[in-house]
C-alpha cells in the first residue's frame, strides 16, 4: 500500500496545496510543517513555474513571487529534505512538464523517491501522453496522479481504471481559485469512478471554506484546498502560522 492510500484510511482526507518558496523558503518550510501538524492527511507541494497554466490569480502570483525571490527546483528539494527530518505526512509534487524535462525526468523522479515524495501531479500532461513519465514513476515508486474534469465525460472510466494514488477531480471549468459556488455534478463523476476503481478520489479547484469542503468530501474521499490557504499566508503578521493552523483544523473538522 502506498503512503498516498494510507492518507485516506482514517476518514475523509484534507489535502492542502502550498506553493514552495512562497513568500520565501523559510516561511514556506514552517507553513508546511504547520499544516502537517494540524490535520493535513496529504500535502500537495507546488514547484513554481513561470507559466502555471492551471492556476488562477492567487497561486499564479505565488509562483511568480517565489521565482522572483530565487526559488529553484534544487532549493525546493533541499527544503523538503529538511522537512522530512520532522514530518512523515505523505507528500506529492505538483508542477509542470517543463520543470521535470529541464531537470532531467529520471533525475527529477529518482530525487523525489530519495526525498520521500509519494506522487507526482503534472496538470499539462493529458492521460494519453502520460506514458513518458509513468514508467519512470513506477521505476522509483511514485504514483502519477490523474485528473478527471467535468469535460472528461466518456474518458472518466478509462482514466479511473488506470489510476493510482488518488484521482484528482477538478470541480469546475477554468483555473484554480476560490469560488462562491461549485455547480458541477460531482456525484455523477464519482459514480463512474467508483464503478471502475477503488482508488480514492478528492475534489479540488474552488474549495475555499469549511462548508464547501464538507460538501465535496461528502461526495468523494477528500478535499483539496490551495488558494484559500495561500490567502491566509498573504495576511501575514505575527499570528500567520497560528491562523494557518486554525484554518487547517477547521477544514479537517468540516470533513
Amino acid at each position: 500500500m502506498s503512503n498516498i492510500k494510507k492518507a485516506f484510511e482514517n476518514g475523509k482526507a484534507f489535502i492542502p496545496f502550498i506553493t514552495c518558496g512562497y513568500p520565501n523558503i523559510a516561511t514556506s518550510e514552517e507553513v508546511i510543517k504547520t499544516v502537517a501538524r494540524n490535520g493535513a492527511d496529504l500535502i500537495e507541494l507546488g514547484i513554481p513555474f513561470s507559466d502555471p497554466t492551471a492556476e488562477g490569480p492567487v497561486i499564479s502570483h505565488a509562483n511568480l513571487v517565489a521565482l522572483k525571490n530565487g526559488i529553484t527546483t534544487d532549493k525546493v528539494f533541499n527544503m523538503v529534505k529538511n522537512i522530512r527530518r520532522e514530518i512523515d505526512t505523505p507528500f506529492v509534487f505538483m508542477t509542470y512538464a517543463n520543470v521535470v524535462f529541464s531537470y532531467g525526468s529520471e533525475k527529477f523522479i529518482s530525487t523525489c523517491r530519495d526525498l520521500g515524495i509519494d506522487g507526482l501531479i503534472l496538470p499539462d500532461i493529458p492521460y494519453e501522453e502520460r506514458d513518458e513519465f509513468l514508467d519512470i514513476c513506477h521505476k522509483y515508486g511514485l504514483d502519477l496522479i490523474p485528473f478527471v474534469a467535468p469535460t472528461s465525460k466518456n474518458r472518466i472510466a478509462t482514466i479511473a481504471k488506470a489510476s493510482e494514488g488518488f484521482i484528482y477531480i477538478i470541480s469546475s471549468l477554468g483555473v484554480t481559485g476560490e469560488r462562491e459556488k461549485i455547480t458541477t455534478d460531482i456525484s455523477d463523476i464519482v459514480k463512474v469512478i467508483r464503478e471502475n476503481t477503488d482508488v480514492p478520489c478528492a475534489v479540488g479547484f474552488g474549495i475555499s471554506n469549511p462548508e464547501q469542503a464538507h460538501e465535496m468530501a461528502a461526495l468523494s474521499d477528500g478535499a483539496i484546498v490551495g488558494s484559500a490557504l495561500i490567502r491566509k499566508i498573504d495576511e501575514g503578521g505575527e499570528k500567520m502560522l497560528e491562523n494557518v493552523a486554525e484554518f487547517v483544523k477547521e477544514m479537517k473538522q468540516a470533513l
